[in-house]
C-alpha cells in the first residue's frame, strides 16, 4: 500500500495556488481503488454512475444510498489516502435540507468519505449551505447533470448559448457563496468553464469534458479503459483498452477449456502416491 500522505482540502487548494492540476477519477471497488491510490490520484468520486457502469441500469436514477455506501466503503478500504467524494444519489437530497444532511452524514460516518457531491444550480444552494453548516464539505455539479438528463433533453453539451451559459455562471457563483469548496462542470463549453474558473474566489473548479482551463480534470474510469460497452463519450480518452484485453482473455479461456488444453499440470494440485493408495484402501 502507498505510504503517501492523506490528501486534504488544504492540499487541494495548495495545488490550485501553485498551478498544479488536480487529478480526479471515478471508482467503485476495492481493487481499482488500490491501483488508483498507487498511481497517485488526488481525488476519487464514487459516482452514482455506478448504476450504469457497475449495475447495468440505463440511467443513474435507480441507485440507492445503500448502493452508494457499500461501494464507497470498498473504495475507502482500497484508497485510504485519496480524497474520497461520495455522490449523493437521486432523491437523497432534493426533498429537504434535513434529509440531505442525514444522507450526507452517512457518507462521512459509514464510508469515511472526505466530502459529498450533489447536482443542481442556485436552487440547490440551500442544500449546500445546510450540509456545509453541518460540518460536511460539499461539491456542486453543473452543466450536464445526469439525474436531470430528461429535463435537459438528453446527454448533450450545456451552456452553448449566451443565456444558458450566463445561468451556469450565475449558478456556480451561487454554489460557491453557499459554501461549496469545489464545483464540477460537466460538458460545458471550454470558454464558459474558463470564465467560471477565473471568477472563482475560494472554490476549486473541475472539468469533465469542459476543457483545460479548470483547476483539474475528472474522467469516468470505465470510459478511459474501454470497460463500458454501451457508448464511448467524446470527452473520454482511452488510456488503455483493458476491455479488449479482458475480452480476448475470456475468449482464450473458453477455447482452451473447450479443447482441453487447460488446465495443465501446473494448474492443479496432486497428492503423494502412497497417500492415494492408502485412500483407495480406505474406500474399499
Amino acid at each position: 500500500m502507498s505510504d503517501r500522505k492523506k490528501v486534504t482540502i488544504p492540499r487541494l487548494f495548495q495545488k490550485v495556488t501553485s498551478g498544479e492540476p488536480i487529478t480526479w477519477l471515478t471508482c467503485y471497488d476495492y481493487p481499482t481503488a488500490y491501483l488508483q491510490e498507487e498511481a497517485g490520484i488526488d481525488m476519487i468520486l464514487v459516482g452514482d454512475s455506478l448504476g450504469m457502469t457497475m449495475l447495468g441500469y440505463e440511467s443513474t436514477l435507480p441507485v440507492t444510498m445503500e448502493d452508494m455506501i457499500r461501494h464507497s466503503q470498498a473504495v475507502r478500504r482500497g484508497a485510504p489516502n485519496v480524497f474520497l467524494v461520495g455522490d449523493m444519489p437521486y432523491m437523497s437530497y432534493q426533498i429537504s435540507n434535513e434529509i440531505a444532511i442525514r444522507n450526507a452524514g452517512r457518507f462521512m460516518a459509514e464510508a469515511g468519505c472526505d466530502a459529498i457531491k450533489l447536482e443542481g444550480g442556485a436552487e440547490m444552494a440551500p442544500r449546500i449551505q445546510s450540509i456545509v453548516a453541518a460540518g460536511i464539505p460539499a461539491i456542486g455539479h453543473l452543466g450536464l447533470t445526469p439525474q436531470s438528463v430528461s429535463a435537459l433533453g438528453g446527454f448533450r453539451v450545456q451552456g452553448k448559448g449566451a443565456l444558458a451559459a450566463k445561468k451556469i455562471i450565475d449558478d456556480a457563483k451561487a454554489l460557491e457563496n453557499a459554501g461549496a469548496f469545489a464545483i464540477l462542470l460537466e460538458m460545458v463549453p471550454d470558454r464558459v468553464c474558463q470564465l467560471i474558473t477565473e471568477r472563482a474566489e475560494n472554490c476549486i473548479i473541475m472539468s469533465l469534458g469542459s476543457g483545460p482551463h479548470a483547476h483539474g480534470q475528472l474522467l469516468i474510469y470505465h470510459d478511459m479503459f474501454g470497460l463500458y460497452p454501451r457508448f464511448k463519450p467524446r470527452m473520454a480518452k482511452v488510456f488503455g483498452n483493458a476491455g479488449e484485453v479482458i475480452l480476448n482473455g475470456l475468449k482464450g479461456y473458453v477455447q482452451e477449456v473447450s479443447d482441453k488444453s487447460f488446465p495443465q499440470p501446473e494448474n492443479w494440485f496432486g497428492m503423494p502416491d502412497e497417500e492415494y493408495q492408502e485412500l483407495k484402501k480406505l474406500l474399499k
